[in-house]
């Protein structure tokens, strides 16, 4: 989608982003993106662990239906 974006359109954006927002609320923008990361990743650690835990005990079920 962005393929087509080279180095002078984002110092533009750059430019605008800053004139528009000012320097200090672009910041407090970027805190809240990086929260918002930490936060999403973290779940994701988590929903992988369950899945996992959920994998064992259904491979651990099997093996008693078996015996």
């Amino acid at each position: 989608m962005f393929n087509n974006i080279g180095t002078a359109e984002i110092i533009i954006i750059i430019f605008v982003l800053i004139f528009l927002f000012g320097g200090n609320k672009i910041s407090e923008i970027a805190k809240g993106l990086g929260e918002a990361t930490r936060e999403v990743k973290k779940a994701q650690k988590e929903i992988e662990n369950v899945t996992e835990d959920l994998k064992k005990e259904v491979v651990v079920k099997k093996k008693k239906q078996k015996s």
